[in-house]
């Protein structure tokens, strides 16, 4: 009798993220402050005769020709481990929660688990890096970074250079946020877009309210290490308002960042690119019941820790 069990598929977690503040000032080279949510990707890699990956048949025709291409530069840089790549997921996708950052951290730990290689976070991001080019073009590598650390960081993209720098916070006491979506939301390239051309046109005035935001990022750092969850609700709801004078807020996002700070949010925003849609965060002492409240209510949510020491 054959007791020989077949061996178990290697694995790879890349978590999704949230920018608690500093969106959109990051790609002009200002701070941002961001964690790692509790839910992402999961990447599966089982034998196979070449390196390859699995293309979801919901995919459109474009999504599957740039995620080929993506993959292909992790394969690359991975040395083609002979591999098939799957993936699962729990992340709400197009929300602004770092889905292809999440996707690419596990597609790179997995291929280095399958090449025999380093996955410490340092080399997770090298290889995620290439596949958030492919996608984004020129990312401002707060999403993978974020999640190939798994912490909370404040994250700098050095000027003129293709990469960033970051700095993993930690705080005395636990930072927990509720994320709510909004619904669906345009796409970043569009946001962005449209930004970088009323940025381009009154340059000055743009540069004053993106160096305002980084401001805050450091001032939100500060308050995560000193444990005051207060000072950092305040800057969050700040940095919203400036967002919203970029014109990156909607009514669908004013609604849910309304409606958390009426059940006691110490501070909410929109997280992300904005637009019509997407996610909204709000930072709360205690989650759960806010949770409850508000999936009893249809609400679309969940809660995540960022920061700061767990339960036992």
């Amino acid at each position: 009798m054959n007791t020989k069990s077949e061996p178990e598929p290697l694995t790879g977690f890349g978590a999704g993220k949230v920018i608690l503040l500093g969106e959109h000032s990051v790609v002009y080279g200002y701070p941002a402050l961001a964690g790692p949510l509790s839910r992402g990707v999961t990447a599966r890699a089982e034998p196979a005769n070449k390196c390859q990956i699995h293309l979801p048949e919901a995919l459109t025709q474009e999504q599957r020709k740039v995620l080929k291409a993506a993959f292909g530069r992790a394969m690359e840089a991975c040395g083609a481990p002979g591999v098939k790549v799957s993936f699962d997921t729990n992340l709400p996708l197009s929300m602004g929660l770092g889905s292809s950052g999440a996707l690419s951290v596990a597609c790179a730990r997995v291929l280095l688990k399958a090449a025999g290689k380093s996955t410490k976070p340092a080399e997770v991001a090298r290889v995620a890096w290439e596949m958030e080019q492919e996608f984004h073009g020129t990312p401002s590598g707060v999403d993978h970074t974020t999640s190939a650390l798994e912490e909370l960081i404040i994250y700098r993209r050095k000027p003129g250079s293709e990469h960033g720098r970051a700095r993993v916070l930690e705080s005395p006491v636990p930072v927990r946020v509720v994320v709510v979506m909004a619904g669906p939301r345009s796409p970043t390239r569009t946001t962005v877009g449209a930004l970088r051309e009323r940025q381009a046109r009154w340059a000055e005035r743009y540069q004053r309210i993106f160096r305002e935001i980084g401001m805050l990022a450091n001032e939100g750092a500060e308050a995560v290490e000193e444990g005051d969850l207060e000072a950092l609700g305040d800057v969050m709801n700040v940095n919203h308002g400036l967002l919203a004078a970029l014109g990156l807020s909607s009514p669908s996002l004013e609604k849910k960042v309304h409606l958390l700070r009426d059940m006691g949010a110490l501070g909410a925003k929109l997280t992300g690119a904005g637009g019509d849609g997407g996610a909204v965060i709000g930072l709360f002492h205690d989650t759960a019941p806010v949770v409850y409240e508000l999936m009893r209510s249809g609400v679309d949510c969940f809660e995540s820790q960022l920061a700061g020491p767990r339960a036992e």
